[in-house]
C-alpha cells in the first residue's frame, strides 16, 4: 500500500438498487477485505477495515433504492478504485480531491464523468480539463417543441388512478403493508406532478 497515497471523496451523490450494494460487499470479499454490514430501518451500513483503519460506508434508504451519504477519506489505493467503480456505475456526482506529494487534484464528477479537473499546488492552481457544454440551437428548439411532458402528465393521470384504486382496496383488507408501500409510490408521483407543473 502507498503511504502516501490519500483521496478525499465529496458531496457524493449516488444513488442505486440494493444489488449493487451487494454487489459491492461482493467484490470487497473477493478483494480479500474483512468487514461487516448491518442493516436497519431506512440505513444500510458497510464497514471496512483497510490496515488499521476502519472505513464506514452510509447509506440512506429514499423510497425502494438507496443513496450514499457523508465524506470519505480513503487511504487504500483498492478500495478507491472500488468507491470510483460504484461513482461510475451509478453515473454519480462526486468531488474528488486526489491528494499526493503536496499537490491536489480535484475532479468534479457528473452523471459519472468528469467535467472538470483542477491542478492545486501551493496558492497556484490550474485547470487541466473541462468539459464544454454542448447545447445547439436545434436541442434548444427540439427542446421547446419536444411534448414529452404532455405525454407523461397523461400517463402520471393513470397511474394516479391506478395507485388510488389500489389504495382503496389495501384500507377495505385493512393491510397495514400494502397501504404503507401504496402511499409511497403516490408520494414519489405526487412529486412528479409538481415537476410537471399539474
Amino acid at each position: 500500500m502507498n503511504r502516501n497515497y490519500e483521496v478525499e471523496y465529496c458531496n457524493l451523490e449516488l444513488r442505486f438498487e440494493r444489488r449493487q450494494i451487494q454487489n459491492l460487499i461482493r467484490e470487497l470479499i473477493q478483494e480479500g477485505y474483512s468487514l461487516y454490514w448491518s442493516e436497519t430501518d431506512g440505513k444500510f451500513l458497510v464497514s471496512i477495515r483497510t490496515g488499521r483503519k476502519l472505513v464506514k460506508l452510509h447509506f440512506e434508504k429514499v423510497n425502494e433504492r438507496y443513496r450514499i451519504v457523508g465524506d470519505y477519506i480513503i487511504k487504500d489505493e483498492r478500495l478507491s478504485e472500488l468507491l470510483e467503480k460504484l461513482i461510475n456505475d451509478s453515473r454519480g456526482h462526486a468531488v474528488v480531491k486526489r491528494i499526493k506529494d503536496r499537490q491536489i487534484v480535484i475532479e468534479n464528477i457528473m452523471f459519472g464523468e468528469i467535467i472538470r479537473l483542477v491542478e492545486v499546488s501551493g496558492m497556484e492552481h490550474r485547470i487541466i480539463y473541462q468539459k464544454k457544454p454542448f447545447v445547439t440551437f436545434e436541442d434548444m428548439i427540439q427542446a421547446f417543441q419536444s411534448k414529452r411532458a404532455e405525454e407523461r402528465i397523461g400517463v402520471l393521470r393513470m397511474e394516479l388512478d391506478y395507485e388510488l384504486s389500489n389504495l382503496h382496496e389495501a384500507i377495505m383488507e385493512q393491510n397495514d403493508e400494502k397501504i404503507e408501500q401504496i402511499t409511497t409510490k403516490l408520494q414519489a408521483l405526487r412529486l412528479e406532478m409538481l415537476q410537471l407543473e399539474m
